[in-house]
């Protein structure tokens, strides 16, 4: 499945290289809904909750109501995520919260699978140079993705794993990388991080592996009619 990305900033929709310098923004998010609709759903991530600086919650709960969505960014705690459940949201993607200390914050993730229910948990493993790192990608945790990934499964039914080294860049995801991350796992597996060809999407499609997309469909390098035809 194609998960096309909304990321907020501001209360507009943005693109980030590597979530640190802004290469563009989208004031007119109704738009963006209406072209994602055929996709049947989106992945929506709130960018000022994830880095500690405000939140979108108010603009979540708005588009929430208009297309199916994931949800995630800043949601460090079982009523944030509850909120954003009975908002709309089909899923809750937690990142910086999963961990703490350099470890496994084992004690949030009992209570939020025991709250919501593993279905509804996304476990967002976040990468650079090997290490999962959180707040906004701003902090390395030291975590190895591939030792730690097992621990992770009992509280969650499916990983968004993202390529950071290449986030926003357009110059591919690690195939080989992903194909093997995928055999570690029972769980399913959505990954981001530099896709940008119709031929990747292809291979992960063929690995069953799921697909977010944001800085190649905004910038027009992979066109929506394509992708609907993957």
């Amino acid at each position: 499945m194609i998960y096309n990305c909304i990321d907020l900033m501001k209360g507009k929709a943005v693109q980030l290289v590597q979530g640190r310098k802004k290469a563009l923004e989208v004031k007119d998010i109704g738009s963006l809904i209406e072209k994602f609709k055929p996709f049947g759903e989106i992945q929506l991530i709130d960018l000022d909750a994830a880095m500690g600086k405000g939140n979108n919650l108010a603009l979540i709960n708005r588009i929430t109501k208009k297309i199916k969505c994931r949800v995630g960014g800043g949601i460090r705690g079982v009523t944030t995520a509850k909120h954003v459940l009975s908002a709309g949201a089909t899923k809750v993607i937690v990142g910086s919260s999963a961990f703490k200390d350099g470890k496994i914050n084992k004690d949030f993730l009992v209570s939020l699978k025991k709250n919501i229910g593993k279905n509804k948990i996304i476990i967002a493993i976040d990468s650079l140079k090997g290490k999962i790192v959180i707040k906004g990608w701003t902090k390395s945790t030291g975590i190895d993705t591939f030792k730690v990934i097992k621990e992770l499964e009992p509280y969650c039914s499916e990983f968004l794993y993202t390529y950071v080294d290449k986030e926003g860049t357009m110059k591919g995801i690690d195939l080989k990388l992903v194909k093997k991350l995928k055999k570690t796992t029972k769980n399913k597996l959505t990954v981001a991080g530099g896709i940008s060809t119709i031929k990747e999407i292809k291979e992960l499609k063929k690995a069953k592996i799921d697909c977010a997309l944001g800085m190649a469909v905004y910038t027009g390098k992979l066109g929506l009619d394509e992708l609907k035809k993957v």
